[in-house]
């Protein structure tokens, strides 16, 4: 497998392809449908399967801040890739000289001077180009008079429900990680690796291992019983908060996670985690002993909860997890006039 940044870098052995166009953010089930297609034709062909991404990705380059939030990071998503049968992934730098590129200018720059692609799979509502004339029709209008071939995208459905990262998106705002899972085709993740902190957790008997996230909008926010996946593949339960932390002063959000019954060093290897069900939104306390009265309700919660379901927290034979369909009953939270704010559940 080849990553592939920006066109300087595409050589005369990367030309040859059946490829595709998107974000592909999530790599959802509706995703892995499009990659199907490709791999089918590709094996027709005898040609590698080329998927073309773009850093930032279109929406946040325009709307920076205002646009969704990622499911997943650009490591991530080549992982999810790859598993998914691609051989060769493009990224292009989406910044101003891309983005001024005609419909045309695009066509032959990136796919028949950059890709030489024989064959093109894209949704039949693609748009493309600073002038916006670049379509479907165009692709195989061009196609045709320049020798590949174009084939619009499966629409997959679920329950009669279209597959979309906009509806992954709603699902794991409204805590529904199970029905998520379902239109990804696997359990929703985050991950990172694990640096120092102020190591406030510790002083209170709650050490977590603290994982910086993108300073960009975010899919989860808030306190979660979780799932941590070590190093070595150890499951373990436990709880976790994402978010900005503003009453520390963060630069940019972080994903805290404390994982029940672990005494060890994880700093600076990467852990794996798992949502499983929501706890409580954020919340700024008006002191520290409110704070660690509200962790320790926090932890009997989602103990509480992986109790109740008989293998949570542990890698089952099917490697299913404990995913709440809806967020835990409310229960009183002890807060300031700020409610709405991150905690300060610190590292340890």
């Amino acid at each position: 497998m080849r990553v592939i940044r920006g066109l300087h870098n595409l050589r005369e052995e990367h030309r040859g392809c059946v490829a595709t166009i998107g974000n592909f953010d999530g790599v959802h089930r509706g995703h892995q449908a499009i990659l199907d297609q490709c791999r089918e034709q590709a094996a027709v062909l005898g040609l590698p399967v080329t998927v073309v991404v773009f850093e930032p990705q279109p929406r946040e380059f325009f709307a920076g801040d205002q646009a969704p939030p990622r499911l997943t990071r650009l490591r991530e998503k080549v992982r999810l890739l790859v598993e998914a049968g691609v051989e060769r992934i493009l990224c292009l730098p989406f910044n101003d000289a891309l983005r001024s590129l005609t419909a045309e200018e695009f066509i032959d720059r990136v796919l028949i001077d950059g890709l030489g692609v024989r064959h093109l799979v894209v949704g039949d509502d693609f748009r493309f180009g600073c002038d916006r004339r670049g379509d479907f029709h165009l692709l195989t209008e061009v196609g045709e008079a320049r020798g590949f071939s174009v084939e619009h995208t499966r629409t997959f459905t679920l329950d009669d429900e279209r597959v979309s990262s906009s509806r992954v998106r709603t699902l794991l705002a409204s805590g529904n990680f199970s029905g998520a899972a379902r239109m990804l085709g696997r359990p929703y993740r985050l991950g990172g690796r694990v640096v120092p902190d102020q190591q406030l957790g510790r002083t209170i008997g709650v050490p977590t291992a603290n994982l910086p996230q993108p300073p960009r909008p975010l899919a989860l926010q808030g306190v979660y019983a979780v799932i941590g996946e070590l190093p070595d593949g150890r499951r373990l339960r436990g709880v976790g908060n994402i978010g900005w932390r503003p009453t520390l002063g963060s630069q940019r959000p972080v994903l805290e996670v404390h994982l029940f019954d672990f005494d060890g060093d994880l700093y600076g290897q990467r852990l794996t985690v798992f949502p499983c069900a929501k706890l409580r939104g954020e919340v700024k306390f008006a002191d520290f002993d409110a704070l660690k009265h509200q962790i320790g309700t926090d932890l009997q919660r989602a103990r509480r909860y992986f109790l109740e379901h008989a293998a949570a927290g542990e890698q089952a034979a099917d490697d299913t997890l404990p995913l709440a369909s809806a967020p835990l009953a409310r229960e009183a939270v002890i807060s300031d006039s700020s409610a709405g704010l991150p905690a300060d559940h610190d590292d340890g």
